[in-house]
């Protein structure tokens, strides 16, 4: 009966340390996972806006293409043209504001 007992635990304790070598191995990849994701993910700076503009800037930024658009619908006549130019003007004025205003690093 005890050679009986103790072949029934010796296969339970067979059985635990295949699971905690499992488990062990589980963790393991479970733990360069997360260093991995943590190496290739780019690392916050200080929370909030990086770049900011001047309470100015954005004004003129607004006001300008604005003013423009306006100009245009005044004083051209042919509407086909009006809507030519006010296009280019939206397309335009991004670039111009990154040309003329920048980034400032």
């Amino acid at each position: 009966m005890s050679k009986e007992r103790a072949r029934r635990r010796a296969e339970r304790l067979a059985v635990l340390e295949k699971q905690k070598t499992a488990r062990a191995r589980k963790v393991a990849r479970r733990q360069r996972r997360r260093e991995l994701a943590r190496r290739l993910t780019p690392r916050q700076g200080s929370p909030g806006r990086l770049y900011r503009r001047s309470r100015g800037q954005r004004i003129g930024i607004v006001a300008l293409p604005v003013v423009a658009a306006a100009a245009v619908w005044l004083f051209v006549p042919d509407p086909g043209l009006r809507i030519v130019l006010t296009a280019m003007l939206v397309i335009a004025v991004p670039a111009l504001v990154v040309l003329v205003l920048g980034k400032r690093s």
